[in-house]
Parts: C-alpha cells; structure tokens; sequence
C-alpha cells in the first residue's frame, strides 16, 4: 500500500475514533501532499511524500524553538504532537554505522578527492538517506571524510 494511501486510512480510523487533534495534523498533511499535486499536476510517489513530511517536521522543530523562546508552551506542545504524528509515516531512521557505510560508499563511488567534491557526495547521499537522517549531520560527517 502506497504511503498516501496508508495516510488517508490513517484519517478515516482517526475521524472514526473522533481523535480531532491526530485528525487535524492528518489534513495538514494530507492538504500540503494534494497541493503541490494540483500545482505540479503529478501524483506523488513515497520518496516525495517523505520529502514534503521532512520539511513538514523541519518547520515544527523551528516554531517549537520560536513558541518556546517566547513563553508559549501551549503552542509548543501543539506543534510537538504535530511532530509525533508525522513521525510515524517517516522512514526508520540510520544509525551512525549505516550513514557512515552510505558516505564511505558515495565517496568511493564518485572518487571525491577533496572539500571541492563536496557536491557530487551529497548528491549520491541524499537519495539513500533523505528522510532517514538528518542531512545537516550527513553534510557535516562527509566534510570531515573529505578533510581526514
């Protein structure tokens, strides 16, 4: 079952059980995945729902420090089960061994020398590891392979 497909059974169980607040971060979703659709006039494959969730969850963790920095708790908490839900449609995450073997891999692959291949190792990354890991952590581990 594709991802979109697994998401919308996800809002009808949750309109079911009259869970408003699981429901309302669903249609979020849902609303962001259908919009770029209509604009694009594509339908979207898992890879680039997991990529529309990974910005979604992006922008949560900025209005949690934002919400927290002004003293509004309440909102924080809000954007926090936002997170929860989305989370559970995200790919299970790559552990530090699994990132390191993806970059040692691409590094070699791509014969990167320097810093200056920097690009061409992220580009051979981010498609193995987009939504599984943090990509500023990856950008930040494959700087120090191309440094050592």
């Amino acid at each position: 079952m594709s991802l979109k497909a697994v998401i919308t059974e996800d809002m009808k169980s949750a309109m079911r059980a009259k869970e408003t607040a699981r429901l309302g971060a669903i249609r979020l979703l849902l609303a962001a995945i259908k919009q770029i659709e209509v604009d694009e006039r594509i339908e979207l494959d898992d890879a680039q729902i997991i990529a529309i969730i990974d910005k979604m969850l992006k922008q949560r963790r900025d209005s949690i420090s934002q919400y927290e920095a002004a003293g509004r708790q309440e909102l924080a908490d809000v954007e926090h089960f936002e997170i929860s839900v989305l989370q559970t449609y995200m790919p299970e995450a790559a552990n530090d061994a699994e990132i390191d073997s993806v970059i040692v891999a691409a590094v070699a692959e791509t014969g990167a020398a320097g810093i200056k291949d920097m690009g061409k190792v992220m580009a051979a990354v981010k498609p193995k590891l987009a939504g599984r890991a943090d990509m500023a952590q990856v950008s930040t581990r494959i700087k120090a392979q191309l440094a050592g």
